[in-house]
């Protein structure tokens, strides 16, 4: 998997072909480190970016200049970024929406589909990937991911994210995920799974 600032010449060529004219790109997401690097990531793809951290920004921006292309989080701190994909197709019916989640399930994405999304990506995505999703045919099929991530891994990915939710309380994130505390711990204690 390429780093999300890493750019081949392969995608340095691509986006005059598949962006076309209008290249407004706006991207959601409440991760300060993650929004800045994607920006940069995107911009050396062809894009115009436009950036916003939270639904309320997301949705202004979106009613004042719908943008042609968007990746929207789907959990942000103020809300949902289903709520996004909703006012950027009511405002631009032709606009291309991927939804980035680490909360990834079946309910969620088909209602992100039936919003108005073209793809929904599991976090981590890198930039390649978002490239992707945001300038595939819509007859195209997805390839399947050459590294997937291990079951151990998207266990760990799911507790460090249900931790985080719950500000990093033991007690509260062991509740949540009905385990007892001191395995949370141990669990917590240990580097990350390959």
């Amino acid at each position: 998997m390429l780093n999300v600032l890493d750019m081949t010449s392969e995608t340095a060529e691509d986006p005059e072909i598949a962006l076309g004219e209008d290249r407004s790109l706006l991207i959601v997401d409440d991760d300060k480190p993650f929004l800045t690097r994607l920006a940069r990531a995107m911009e050396s793809r062809g894009f115009v970016v436009d950036t916003a951290e939270s639904v309320e920004d997301a949705v202004a921006r979106a009613k004042a200049a719908p943008p042609a292309f968007a990746v929207v989080d789907m959990r942000l701190a103020d809300g949902n970024g289903l709520d996004v994909v909703a006012a950027i197709r009511e405002k631009r019916k032709d606009a291309r929406t991927i939804i980035l989640t680490g909360y990834g399930n079946i309910a969620t994405a088909v209602t992100a589909v039936k919003l108005g999304a073209v793809d929904y990506l599991a976090k981590p995505a890198d930039a390649d990937d978002i490239f992707t999703a945001l300038t595939r045919g819509s007859g195209e099929k997805v390839a399947p991911p050459e590294n997937p991530m291990s079951a151990d891994r998207v266990r760990w990915e799911h507790i460090q994210r249900v931790y985080e939710m719950c500000d990093r309380n033991v007690s509260e994130t062991a509740r949540r995920l009905n385990m007892h505390r001191r395995t949370l711990q141990r669990i917590l204690a240990k580097r990350a799974p390959r």
